[in-house]
């Protein structure tokens, strides 16, 4: 059975082993990505074709795959995409935006004859590398269909949340919940520190009951040796908190929790730790601790 083709737009920490997982499961790829030399270094590593354009990456592409930055450059990037495709081919977009912007460019897509699917992932820069990450999708039920065994490429866990812009609110549910527990575990590991307890005897007590999860699982142990370059950025999640909190607040919703450490994540940004992973709201604690 003859592949489809593929084209995949954004090359960053996410998009870029995504797409090479497309090439190791045997698809036709040409790739794009805003600054060509982040292309041309994929390629070195993959036989996939680079484009020097949106619309060249896209031309006769059976699905066009994107995971770009926010929400004005998911849109500008959807676009261009949308005038170039083929009738019938599929647009997923897997960049963490709003579920409007999402709602928008499924009725500009069917404008265009083409199908929509937004598919936001969760698992870091590790699933992606791995090829285990969690898709929430919002499309037809049709499309999701059509699109999932593409996905399976590098998805472990696909999901069908409902329409376009179900799988971006399915995004904002799961940031809330990581918000929390990093910020938790974050708490759990500076007390256990503080007290001067075996942090490893701790974690083999306390991982496998009721504190269990995967942060604690992967991030347990850099946190205590105060590490925090493990993939996704604070600036990143504070664009996704960005959003959720936007979200809330058109529902009169209060979420107290997410919106203290969205105001934690800003202090970490201000002391110039953008680009830590999330887990680095630890380091919050270092200054505030007292000599033993």
């Amino acid at each position: 059975m003859t592949q489809p083709t593929l084209a995949f737009l954004g090359l960053g920490v996410m998009g870029g082993p995504m797409a090479g997982w497309l090439v190791k499961n045997g698809h036709p790829v040409k790739v794009w990505n805003r600054t060509q030399a982040k292309a041309e270094t994929w390629a070195q590593s993959n036989p996939g074709e680079v484009a020097a354009s949106i619309a060249q990456a896209v031309a006769g592409a059976d699905f066009v795959m994107a995971c770009v930055g926010d929400d004005p450059d998911a849109r500008s990037v959807a676009l261009e995409a949308f005038a170039a495709m083929k009738p019938g081919a599929v647009y997923v977009d897997h960049t963490t935006t709003s579920a409007a912007l999402s709602k928008e460019l499924a009725l500009a897509a069917a404008g265009a004859g083409l199908d929509w699917l937004d598919a936001p992932v969760s698992g870091g820069q590790a699933g992606a590398i791995n090829g285990r990450l969690t898709a929430m999708c919002g499309a037809r039920e049709a499309v999701f269909e059509r699109a999932k065994p593409v996905l399976s490429a590098y998805c472990g866990n696909i999901v069908r949340i409902g329409e376009a812009g179900a799988g971006q609110l399915a995004k904002m549910v799961n940031q809330i919940a990581i918000a929390g527990v990093v910020q938790g575990l974050a708490e759990a590991v500076t007390f256990a520190k503080a007290q001067n307890l075996d942090t490893d005897a701790v974690l083999a007590a306390i991982s496998k009951g009721a504190a269990g999860s995967w942060q604690m699982e992967n991030r347990w142990g850099t946190m205590v040796e105060d590490r925090y370059d493990f993939g996704f950025a604070v600036d990143w999640m504070r664009k996704d908190l960005r959003i959720v909190l936007e979200a809330a607040q058109a529902k009169g919703l209060d979420l107290a929790l997410t919106q203290m450490v969205d105001g934690y994540y800003a202090e970490i940004q201000a002391d110039g730790g953008g680009r830590l992973d999330t887990s680095s709201l630890a380091k919050r604690f270092t200054s505030l601790r007292k000599p033993d």
